[in-house]
């Protein structure tokens, strides 16, 4: 956390985030809950909800003290997923929606992550406002708010999305396997899809913030014991949420079924039923999308990483969804922030059997998509990048990748991070918002050119730290 620069900040792309006791301190728990109460009017109505890790009471107990303390009435939904969580306090008229969680991390990890009155994601100016109040210690003083509980959270949920979908039934035939990872949409998401009359057979179903049954963060590595589940079982599909349930991604029989692919086939879908034509996703992002959404003339638009920035470009383009890389989907019909609930039923609403998705793929151009992360400390970041972007200080980052891929000059996207657009391949640096690590992502026709041009990044990345002056101060 930072302390003593001009450049103060708490927030990262989503939320504010650290490991328990050490960068997330009970007391500056309180202090941050402290500057949201005082950025609300008085008296203003704030739910408060949490996912499954072992440390949410202890930092429940020091957010709604803080909030109480600025004369914030509080609701406490309990155990609740993000996308819960957010619609709720739209359909229920709270003031703000704050969720206790870190998401995708280790169970280490915790923090914070809030929401306005109409369910959107907490935007950068109304950050820097609590970051302003907390680093200033100008907290409100007041007469303390009321803290209570309430039940029922599930059954709206459950009552608005059932309005929201489209009206054509979903396939009850398909054998699914529902997988939270032990996270926040434990005993959640596999009770609403059993009630919307579907075939599900739960898996790390129990909620531990421990996350037992397997790592929170769902990928092809983390969910292998998920796929021979689906095998034993003979069932059709698996759908697996991440420790808060923002994301979801899928397994079939087969393995996996990707990142860039199930975003880019439930693109598809979205497109097809609404009839608008842009997709709104990140830097991030594969081109199989891209190519994807070619025969339906739709068009993506590359912002910044983080759902809330998503959001916003998703509400300014008035774009079919919002959709980042690793499952996360910003459906419009619904709201402005990520629901991976919605997301799986709207797939299910228009899937015939599992092996469609596959199917769609057979035909299309092979991508080799990979990422990694180089260590990073967080004040370092900004030097770092500063350097990566600077052609005048590492110009063999661009030459060397000019001369090596296509001959040409790359095309430049440096809205977040450094992306480097070839005809044939791309790659991105930038700072990771959730880790003390810069991220390298690459994607190319071919195994072996993805592969040396993540070798490239990371090596200038590594290169970079290594003559910074301040690496050997940590």
């Amino acid at each position: 956390m930072p302390s003593t620069t001009t450049s103060l900040r708490l927030f990262g792309t989503s939320g504010i985030r650290g490991i328990v006791n050490r960068d997330l301190t009970l007391d500056l728990c309180h202090e941050i809950a402290q500057a949201i109460g005082t950025s609300l009017a008085p008296q203003a109505s704030v739910c408060l909800a949490s996912d499954t890790r072992q440390s949410r009471e202890l930092i429940k107990e020091a957010v709604a003290s803080g909030l109480l303390s600025t004369g914030t009435n509080v609701v406490d939904l309990g155990i609740l997923p993000t996308p819960a969580l957010a619609l709720l306090t739209r359909e229920m008229g709270f003031d703000t929606g704050i969720m206790l969680t870190a998401s995708h991390n280790p169970s280490e990890y915790n923090g914070i992550k809030l929401f306005n009155k109409d369910a959107t994601g907490y935007s950068r100016a109304q950050e820097i406002e609590i970051e302003e109040l907390h680093f200033a210690r100008k907290f409100r003083r007041a007469r303390t708010g009321t803290l209570t509980g309430m039940s029922g959270a599930k059954d709206r949920y459950l009552s608005v999305i059932k309005e929201r979908l489209p009206s054509s039934p979903i396939n009850c035939q398909l054998k699914l396997v529902v997988d939270p990872g032990n996270g926040a949409a434990s005993g959640f998401a596999s009770n609403i899809f059993a009630q919307m009359g579907l075939n599900v057979i739960p898996l790390n179903d129990e909620p531990n913030g421990l996350f037992p049954g397997r790592n929170p963060e769902p990928d092809e590595d983390t969910l292998s014991g998920t796929v021979e589940f689906l095998r034993q079982q003979n069932a059709d599909l698996a759908i697996c949420f991440d420790g808060d349930a923002d994301r979801v991604v899928f397994c079939d029989k087969e393995g996996f079924l990707g990142f860039n692919e199930m975003i880019a086939f439930i693109s598809r879908l979205v497109i097809r039923k609404t009839g608008k034509k842009r997709v709104a996703t990140t830097v991030e992002t594969g081109r199989l999308l891209d190519l994807a959404l070619a025969d339906l003339s739709a068009k993506v638009v590359r912002g910044r990483v983080g759902d809330v920035n998503v959001a916003y470009l998703a509400r300014e383009l008035d774009a079919a969804l919002g959709v980042e890389q690793v499952g996360v989907y910003i459906l419009p019909e619904l709201g402005y922030y990520p629901d991976s609930i919605f997301a799986a039923l709207i797939l299910l609403s228009q899937l015939n059997d599992a092996g469609e998705i596959r199917r769609y793929f057979q035909d299309m151009p092979k991508l080799f998509f990979e990422k990694t992360k180089v260590s990073c400390p967080n004040e370092l970041k900004e030097a770092i990048m500063a350097q990566v972007r600077d052609p005048s200080l590492v110009p063999s980052l661009r030459s060397g990748l000019r001369l090596r891929m296509t001959g040409k000059q790359p095309k430049i996207n440096a809205i977040d991070g450094l992306r480097l657009e070839f005809a044939d391949s791309w790659m991105l640096i930038r700072p990771s918002g959730t880790e003390p690590a810069l991220r390298v992502i690459a994607e190319s026709m071919s195994k072996a050119q993805t592969d040396k041009l993540i070798e490239k990044g990371t090596e200038m990345v590594q290169s970079l730290l290594l003559s910074s002056p301040l690496t050997g101060e940590d």
